[in-house]
């Protein structure tokens, strides 16, 4: 049984402080890098960077960013959180990470979906009717590019390719793909049958996650795959006590909630308190109780994988990498061992 992994991951968002003013992007992507160098050196396994096409957020192209991470870190693998594949043209994105497995000796991971947002679509001209489209097609595409070179392929969205050589190829033999799900059951399903490792983001209620978990589980069974991975995404933030995490991160958060999430509006204390409690999505917390939190969450859903969204809300760099050091000397340790003996 392969080892729980435990990364963390950002969209770079570009928060304004209580004068109004936004971040400095090249402030921010400064800051993703020192991020990314302190997660490696301290242990950690895993470091993504989402993509925005939006004013408030530093990152557009995680591919770009990635390889840049690639060369200050050793050993951490480096995964796009998301990559908008419905909006990309996949042969081009291909190329761009097996470029980053290249430079990074063979971590580069691709994580892709729909996109909570949709201003992709019209940026580069695409119909968003087509929504659901795009995305079964490219992905069908970008998996192809993966197993086969040279490649032959058609489908619904772009011109077909015939003995098309995609170059270069990457370390790995098989560049990992994984598929980001927000809450429909069918894209659970297709990711399981398609036998490929799943994301979840839960926001909202975990249990309520449980039964995507058994479909992406099932499907994959049925379709004659092995077991395959999953990983779930939380927003985060942990400190040496509680009351110090929550005190800390409840303005910047409420920050990034009305300025940055989806949907946004406001957020009071108390809502806030009871999304950090023990049986909310909110990690925000001393060490043990973000442990027992992702073992609560590890019980229901089985997953292999927990990525944790710092610096929201221009949380302080100080704070951001304190925080970033105990989930990976305290939690991550604590986490293995108490499964390793499950």
């Amino acid at each position: 049984m392969e080892p729980f992994e435990i990364g963390i991951f950002t969209f770079g968002e570009l928060t304004r402080d209580a004068s109004g003013e936004p971040i400095d992007p090249r402030v921010r992507l400064e800051e993703i890098l020192q991020w990314a160098r302190v997660a490696d050196q301290a242990g950690l396994d895993v470091f993504g960077v989402g993509e925005h096409h939006r004013p408030d957020f530093a990152v557009s192209s995680p591919q770009t960013v990635l390889a840049a991470v690639a060369r200050e870190t050793e050993r951490i693998r480096l995964t796009s959180s998301v990559t908008v594949l419905s909006s990309a043209d996949p042969v081009r994105l291909f190329e761009e990470f097996a470029t980053v497995d290249l430079l990074s000796n063979g971590r580069a991971e691709i994580t892709a979906g729909r996109g909570a947002y949709i201003e992709s679509f019209p940026l580069f001209g695409q119909d968003l009717s087509r929504y659901d489209e795009y995305f079964d097609d490219r992905l069908d595409l970008l998996l192809t590019l993966r197993d086969q070179n040279p490649v032959t392929w058609s489908g619904s969205t772009r011109p077909p390719l015939r003995a098309a050589g995609v170059w270069p190829r990457p370390v790995q033999e098989r560049l990992p793909v994984w598929v980001a799900v927000g809450g429909t059951p069918e894209s659970a399903v297709r990711a399981g049958r398609l036998g490929l490792p799943m994301y979840l983001a839960i926001l909202g209620a975990p249990p309520r996650f449980r039964s995507l978990a058994a479909l992406h589980r099932d499907a994959a069974i049925q379709a004659g795959h092995a077991r395959p991975q999953l990983g779930v995404t939380s927003h985060f933030h942990v400190a040496e006590t509680s009351q110090a995490a929550r005190d800390t991160f409840f303005p910047h958060y409420a920050g990034y909630f009305a300025q940055n999430m989806p949907r946004g509006g406001g957020l009071d204390r108390a809502g806030f308190d009871l999304w950090a409690g023990p049986q909310g999505a909110l990690f925000a917390g001393s060490p043990a109780e973000i442990v027992d939190k992702i073992l609560w969450e590890h019980e229901m859903l089985g997953h292999t994988r927990f990525l944790a969204q710092v610096g929201l809300g221009g949380l302080g760099l100080g704070d951001t990498l304190r925080s970033i050091e105990l989930l990976a000397t305290e939690v991550l340790p604590e986490v293995r061992r108490s499964l390793a003996g499950r």
